[in-house]
């Protein structure tokens, strides 16, 4: 998707247009609310390559052909069986039986959207593992998702992308009957677009300029009775900060004695008791003694070490927050992060709250083109290259911004005390990935699945002299029962979440999952470990 399609989607979707959306921005329209234009730029520009056309492979793809990603291939050289017929929904039924899976599956997932393009590669990956030629054609996609692939295989191949940091991420996913999990290999993901729920500072103990000299100048005692009761609580909180500093030294109430001589000192400025506005600010309190000048999860990006394989694509990221701590150690500016120009709703008239608005989008543009001042000195070539959109989208959520380091797939079963530990501290999750590693282990040397086997396996895993949790007896029961089962239900809701994961690591917008993320629908739960 150009630009120029970008800016048009998203003033459809963010202005009353004169005329009718087009047919893109219809069809789109409810995702376009979740990550906006240039999430969905992100998807049309992405190369998806699935390996395996399996009820669950073909789940996971049709989750992602409907929000329009930009091309998919499926790699497999499996013939549809019976049970295939009985289980995948992108088959043509008992027509497909003895016939290249794969082939069978393209047409009937790109009638969900034909905007998207798709392929059957009738190969094993083990083949284009063999080669240069296929090598490079694997590296060449956006993202690998990969279900149930042979140990050896699927170890040749992680080791293959992990080696490139530059290359694509890798989400592996095994299921057997009722039990699944699912693994995002990658070596470093940056996310300025992380959608959080928790509101930004409104910078009530630190305000700027303008926000100040509003809330010195209010009349409390003389003011309108109405326009007192619709008085921002932003204002009411920092002249209630201003009037504590000066009686104490410039200091903000620490105690529980002062915290609670605050309120009473902020509710003493009411003319009416039922006076809501007050009572807002009352509840929004905490904000003068809790919220720090910069959030900690902030603070600790300030000190991360830089990492060796780093993709290039995160070198602008990385500028972006060396230049964001110096803003915040700039003798000039505020001494915290930039300004967000969102606000909360609050009780108050719509003057006041278009005024309170107006401020604050202000003070961030001026704080905004500091930041860029900043950059342009300090990092001067990646300031002249860098996105403009990316630098505003950087700003705009710079107190929610995240770095995930991941870890390949396997290095949590080479760590013999984590996985140890998760058995005492995550048993039930644990157990579920140690009965689907052994699994895996069996399949591979096509040896016989029984509970003996799979017992053994994990053995071997975490070794001698650990005692097994009842929910390993549980996990490996239901593996030995159903090991090569892939069952509509678990694939359809594998489909669901694995998409989603990848939607996350593709668009680069919300938080995706650090580790093995594990799912139990006998029980029905999920959880994280690794």
């Amino acid at each position: 998707m150009s630009q120029t399609e970008s800016r048009d989607i998203q003033q459809a979707t963010t202005s009353v247009a004169s005329g009718q959306p087009d047919a893109k921005t219809r069809r789109y329209d409810r995702q376009l609310r979740i990550w906006a234009a240039s999430g969905q730029a992100a998807l049309e520009a992405s190369r998806i390559l699935l390996v395996s056309s399996s009820a669950t492979s073909t789940s996971i793809l049709k989750n992602l052909v409907l929000p329009g990603i930009g091309h998919f291939s499926i790699l497999d050289s499996a013939i549809t069986s019976p049970a295939d017929a009985g289980n995948n929904f992108f088959l043509n039924a008992r027509q497909s039986i003895g016939k290249p899976r794969a082939q069978e599956a393209v047409p009937l997932l790109r009638e969900l959207n034909d905007a998207v393009q798709g392929e059957a590669v009738l190969k094993d990956v083990s083949e284009l593992l063999s080669t240069e030629q296929g090598k490079d054609w694997i590296g060449s996609f956006s993202l690998v998702i990969a279900h149930n692939l042979k140990k050896d295989s699927l170890e040749q191949l992680s080791a293959l992308l992990w080696a490139n940091p530059n290359g694509p991420p890798l989400i592996s996913v095994r299921s057997a009957g009722f039990l699944a999990e699912f693994h995002i290999q990658y070596h470093e993901h940056c996310v300025s677009q992380t959608h959080s729920e928790t509101a930004p500072s409104l910078r009530i103990t630190r305000p700027f300029p303008a926000l100040l000299e509003w809330a010195r100048s209010v009349d409390l005692q003389n003011m309108d009775s109405t326009d007192h009761g619709h008085l921002p609580s932003v204002v009411i909180l920092v002249r209630a900060v201003d009037e504590w500093r000066k009686s104490h030294d410039g200091n903000l109430p620490k105690t529980p004695a002062e915290k609670k001589e605050f309120k009473s000192n902020m509710l003493a400025m009411r003319v009416k008791p039922d006076e809501e506005n007050f009572e807002e600010a009352e509840a929004q309190a905490w904000r003068v003694w809790s919220e720090p000048a910069i959030p900690s999860d902030v603070q600790s990006l300030f000190s991360l070490p830089p990492l060796a394989t780093s993709p290039r694509h995160n070198a602008t990221f990385h500028a972006l927050l060396e230049t964001l701590a110096e803003f915040t150690k700039d003798p000039s500016g505020p001494g915290t992060l930039p300004i967000s120009a969102t606000l909360p709703d609050m009780k108050a008239d719509t003057k006041s709250y278009v005024q309170l608005q107006n401020l604050y989008r202000q003070a961030a543009e001026v704080e905004k083109n500091k930041f860029k001042e900043i950059f342009a000195a300090k990092h001067p070539e990646i300031a002249k290259t860098a996105n403009p959109d990316e630098v505003d989208t950087f700003v705009k959520n710079a107190h929610h911004l995240r770095v995930l380091r991941g870890k390949q797939l396997g290095a949590f079963d080479k760590d013999r005390d984590a996985i140890v530990n998760s058995l005492s501290m995550q048993p039930r999750e644990a157990a579920t990935h140690l009965a689907l590693t052994a699994l895996s282990a069996l399949l591979s040397r096509e040896a016989e699945v029984t509970v003996d086997a799979l017992n053994t396996e994990v053995q071997a895993i975490i070794g001698e002299g650990i005692e097994f949790p009842d929910e390993l007896d549980a996990a490996i029961g239901e593996v030995a029962r159903a090991p090569t089962a892939d069952l509509p239900n678990t694939a359809a809701f594998l489909g669901g979440l694995v998409a989603q994961e990848a939607i996350k690591v593709i668009t680069e917008q919300y938080v995706p999952l650090n580790g093995y993320c594990v799912v139990d629908l006998i029980d029905s739960w999920t959880g994280i470990i690794g």
